[in-house]
């Protein structure tokens, strides 16, 4: 499974995209930095029209999507790698 994580300085809306890209609202978005503490995991799956067709020239009645795992990791602070 592809993995992605969303990452960028606090207050920016990192958990309002990871909700809208998971169509949930499991990430706690509100308007003041650090909001986000613990890393928020949400599966996505990506649409593709062209599996049912597939699936019925193979003769079968499995269709797997692809899908993705989707992290909102808490803001990061810059020079923080500088100690």
């Amino acid at each position: 499974m592809l993995k992605a994580g969303i990452i960028g300085l606090p207050n920016v809306g990192k958990s309002t995209l990871f909700n809208a890209l998971t169509k949930s609202r499991k990430a706690e978005a509100a308007n003041y930095p650090f909001c986000t503490i613990d890393p928020n995991v949400g599966v996505v799956q990506v649409p593709d029209e062209r599996l049912a067709p597939l699936a019925e020239l193979a003769g079968t009645s499995t269709i797997i999507p692809a899908a993705i795992e989707m992290v909102d990791i808490a803001g990061l602070v810059g020079g923080a790698s500088k100690g």
